[in-house]
């Protein structure tokens, strides 16, 4: 699977439960901290809460853009099964 869409895979299996906000770090060295978003085939929509410095509220990025993913809130980390995540079992 290519990045593209792995990292659609990720917003469209997004957990009901989990909180549509985090920080994107993107491919051009700058952090995007969003507080909802939308997908479509090739790219990511993501809205701030607040404006960057030039006044922007929001990010039309293609998926390929995306280099991490941080999660803002406290989850459990259960809610990251339906994005394919186990825990492995304790080595004895």
């Amino acid at each position: 699977m290519d990045v593209l869409h792995t990292w659609k895979d990720v917003f469209d299996r997004w957990p009901a439960d989990m909180p549509r906000r985090g920080v994107l770090v993107v491919a051009f060295g700058e952090q995007v901290p969003f507080a909802g978003f939308s997908t479509s085939d090739a790219f990511l929509l993501a809205e701030r809460q607040t404006p960057d410095s030039m006044g922007a509220r929001t990010v039309l990025l293609p998926y390929d853009q995306i280099v991490a993913l941080k999660i803002v809130d406290i989850v459990k980390m259960r809610l990251f099964q339906s994005l394919g995540f186990e825990t492995p079992p304790i080595q004895k």
